[in-house]
């Protein structure tokens, strides 16, 4: 059975976005939400939703006629339109009871063997799934979605030992090939790894910002490009997402976590936050929150200490200017308040992931992949700890008398990644080094250039051999750019074909 017609219940910012992405791929989509009290349209939700689609930025649709692909609804008066659906994605409140007392509206409209996928980002599915049907159970799985669904590549997949091999198969296949999602299973634990992993970097640099003094635009400036993550950095991605979210998930995360877990033992509230989240100021969705627009349009930070606005500056940080140059070390080895900064966030961080990579997924590859999908991250925890070197870090800690985790005493100063005989290969719990495995039908250039080397090159542009008498033709010239260079080698890239 292939995936035609699929409902989306919850039309909220992430349920429409999904619907959006599915109407992108051609998918006939229902977007259903509650019906508001004395509401004269009983599809007031979805329709708005809708209509929101055109002006959003970035665009949720590639092309505003995909929007006649959905079609709005309520949870009242429509729920028999579930038996049409081969896919249904639940994206309700953050709410186990809400989530519960739905799922068993939707099992008892649907059509049997239909995919039933919830999108919620704290909420183990052993949870979520007592008290249903064993048919529910057998068809019901986690598909986390991150924000925006149309950019952002990751989709974290959680299944369960109720699910059948063809079930787990149809929806993984269907999120890769239709959806354009990197795929990554997950085991069924809290936060699974997006936000296990970036909520703790969070958490650690408002805490080491605070502790430290730095603005909200030195922190940005240093936990962002200089560390090959997104210019947003820590509070311009808070603002991105949300300020009203990180506290839905930090309880949750703190519902279900031992006390004795660093993310827990780290948490703080800020009196600065929960006042400007009141008033709110939730970020680019509210009011501003971290950085705003005054009646000028002049943009405006706020004090982390006072939570009083001013200007926002453009911070020149030397130790910023050193490491685009020169590397991670030179930011963290500094010397200065940044590079203490860079270095508290980062070792806090490796820590926590070397700490539960093997509990959260399969292996240090499932946290990279997805902290690069899923938070725009050009190199994941245990890449990054390769750029710093893995014995320079465990002497730094030692040096620090901070603990080092048993894994990364495993590696015994080896790198996280290495190639061997041209594959590339990680290191797993055991100590020992496995290759780095692909998804069926995924080949990458990168994988490619690591056994080979180019038929033809010159500086702007390469020609490969990637098997089965396919050449792939590589433009890095600047931006990509096309020059003569480039024009001149796909000359000869014509002429080495015929």
């Amino acid at each position: 059975m292939t995936i035609k017609k699929a409902a989306v219940i919850g039309a909220g910012v992430m349920g429409a976005g999904i619907a959006a992405h599915l109407a992108n791929a051609g998918v006939e989509v229902d977007l259903l939400d509650i019906v508001p009290a004395g509401a004269a349209d009983r599809d007031t939700i979805a329709r708005a939703a809708i209509d929101r689609m055109a002006k959003t930025n970035p665009a949720p649709l590639m092309h505003p006629k995909n929007a006649r692909r959905i079609r709005p609804g309520n949870t009242e008066d429509h729920l028999d339109r579930l038996k049409e659906c081969d896919l249904i994605i639940e994206a309700v409140i953050e709410n186990p009871a809400i989530k519960s007392a739905l799922y068993k509206k939707i099992d008892a409209a649907r059509k049997p063997g239909s995919i039933i996928g919830s999108n919620t980002s704290t909420i183990p599915l052993q949870n979520l799934v007592e008290g249903q049907s064993e048919t529910f159970k057998k068809d019901f799985v986690i598909t986390h979605f991150f924000n925006p669904p149309r950019y952002m590549r990751l989709l974290e997949l959680v299944v369960s030992p109720h699910n059948g091999a063809e079930t787990v198969e149809k929806v993984t296949r269907f999120m890769d090939e239709n959806l354009g999602k990197g795929v990554i299973r997950c085991n069924d634990t809290p936060g699974f790894i997006g936000n296990r992993i970036g909520t703790f970097w969070l958490q650690c640099a408002i805490n080491e910002a605070h502790d430290k003094k730095l603005t909200v635009e030195e922190a940005d400036a240093i936990m962002s490009r200089p560390l090959g993550i997104p210019k947003t950095g820590v509070f311009g991605l808070i603002d991105l997402v949300g300020l009203d979210l990180m506290p839905h998930i930090s309880k949750s995360l703190i519902e279900k976590l031992p006390a004795s877990d660093a993310y827990v033992v780290d948490h703080k509230k800020y009196p600065v936050i929960d006042k400007m989240i009141a008033d709110g100021f939730t970020g680019r969705k509210g009011k501003g929150g971290f950085y705003r627009l005054d009646a000028n349009k002049q943009k405006l930070a706020v004090d982390l200490e006072t939570g009083a606005t001013r200007p926002a500056a453009k911070p020149k940080i030397k130790a910023v200017k050193d490491a685009k140059k020169k590397g991670i070390r030179a930011l963290i080895e500094s010397g200065d308040k940044f590079g203490a900064f860079a270095w508290a966030v980062l070792r806090k961080t490796i820590c926590y992931a070397a700490e539960h990579a093997h509990t959260i997924t399969g292996d240090i590859t499932g946290v990279d992949e997805a902290m690069k999908m899923g938070y725009g991250w050009a190199a994941g925890p245990f890449e990054l700890l390769d750029k710093i070197g893995v014995a320079y870090f465990i002497d730094r800690l030692r040096r620090e008398g901070v603990p080092v985790p048993a894994f990364l005493e495993k590696a015994a100063g080896r790198p996280m990644y290495r190639v061997e005989a041209g594959v590339l290969q990680f290191l797993g719990a055991d100590g020992a080094y496995r290759a780095v495995q692909r998804a069926a039908g995924v080949l990458l250039l990168s994988d490619i250039k690591r056994k080979s080397k180019p038929l033809i090159k010159n500086s702007s542009a390469s020609l490969w051999d990637i098997g089965d008498g396919v050449l792939c033709f590589e433009f890095h010239s600047k931006m990509n750019s096309l020059n003569f260079f480039t024009l001149r080698l796909m000359n000869k890239a014509c002429d080495l074909i015929e």
